[in-house]
């Protein structure tokens, strides 16, 4: 037997590395001498950084950035020596969780922090990006970002715009500069797991912009100032950015990493399981074993799960997911892929007691072991 474990990470508990190796330790239980291939999984949003760290062998660095509010944070990213790659989420340097509910405001956030990791990332050698978009505070475009990668974006008195979507209605021109040279010969795949544009009804601002801070009048300043922005860009760039599907993600960071950086717009989970070689595995494999700390319809949308459900699907290979708890939809996965959900509680516990890392990682082992026994029974 040949099993393929992808587990997203118990957030709050597990991380995918350690899900994993419970499976496997429940796997072995059952079939010592059964091949079992795992992979630390994410889905492109938070924790995709340590995932891929653990599961490539790589590394953390640490670096003091300017954070969204124009002051210095430190923010990180994951740096794969071997491979000339560095992986980056743009939240470390400009996300939500950054900032108190009382200073989110787009007008004047900034992803200036994600450019100087971008650049911290290059002067050590990679030339190869995977960019974690989600969870931002920003609404900016990309500007902020792009002026630390050495682009210029200045006023009708030529002088650099501020931070924040609020100043992106004074951009009067654009300017590429040596700087900004260096990174035509790196690749960027953006994971990214939404459609909207940049501008309009559906566009970053009118859709992200209320969890951001910005009230009505915001968001008509925001969503004008992204429209200008792409109007000035079309007129003095020659590019294209009004249509780009998934280009107002993190307040418009799509559309900046997909016109200015050529950067290709990819599913989280299918960019994560081709870097990982899942695929290649998966071709004689006999059983995958996905999961999640909560299990419910949104599985389906573009979650860890869903991922290794697609592709065990190519080749007809059962697929069965387990997860901390269940909701009542979560059985309407056996109609996208997955065969079998299963919860890992065994009993009613408290919240803190189903997340505490002890008990998590001894019930997925268990769970894991009893689902090998039911398979063994018919093999």
């Amino acid at each position: 037997m040949k099993a393929i474990i992808g587990m997203d990470s118990f957030k709050g508990s597990l991380s995918s590395v350690d899900a994993n190796q419970a499976v496997v330790i429940g796997i072995k239980q059952v079939f010592p001498d059964a091949v079992v291939k795992s992979f630390a999984m994410a889905d492109g949003g938070e924790g995709t950084v340590e995932t891929l760290v653990d599961g490539m062998n790589g590394s953390l660095v640490e670096v003091s950035v300017t954070g969204p509010l124009g002051t210095p944070i430190k923010a990180f990213y994951g740096l794969i020596e071997d491979e000339d790659l560095a992986i980056v989420e743009v939240a470390s340097a400009c996300g939500l969780t950054l900032l108190s509910e009382d200073k989110l405001n787009p007008l004047v956030t900034t992803t200036f922090g994600v450019g100087e990791l971008i650049n911290h990332a290059f002067n050590a050698g990679a030339r190869k990006f995977i960019i974690g978009l989600g969870g931002s505070s920003t609404n900016d475009g990309g500007v902020g970002m792009l002026q630390a990668m050495g682009y210029e974006f200045l006023d009708a008195d030529r002088k650099e715009i501020g931070f924040g979507g609020g100043s992106l209605s004074s951009i009067h021109s654009i300017r590429r500069t040596a700087e900004s040279e260096k990174f035509n010969e790196c690749e960027f795949r953006v994971a990214c797991d939404v459609s909207n544009i940049l501008y309009g009804e559906q566009g970053a601002s009118y859709v992200f912009g209320p969890q951001k801070g910005a009230d009505s009048d915001m968001l008509k300043m925001l969503d004008a100032g992204l429209k200008h922005y792409a109007k000035l860009t079309a007129e003095k760039m020659n590019i294209d950015i009004t249509e780009v599907e998934g280009g107002g993600a993190a307040g418009g960071l799509g559309a900046a990493f997909h016109g200015y950086l050529n950067g290709q717009l990819e599913s989280g989970v299918e960019l994560i399981m081709d870097v990982l070689g899942v695929e290649l595995e998966m071709e004689d494999a006999n059983l995958v074993i996905t999961g999640e700390g909560r299990i419910d319809a949104q599985t389906s949308m573009g979650k860890v799960p869903a991922g290794m459900a697609g592709m065990a699907g190519k080749f007809n290979i059962p697929v069965i997911a387990v997860g901390g708890s269940l909701s009542e939809d979560s059985y309407d996965l056996n109609n996208h892929g997955i065969d079998a959900v299963f919860s890992i509680q065994p009993e009613p516990v408290s919240i803190e007691e189903a997340m505490d890392c002890e008990r998590s990682r001894i019930n997925i082992e268990k769970t894991a072991e009893q689902i090998m026994r039911a398979l063994k029974i018919n093999l």
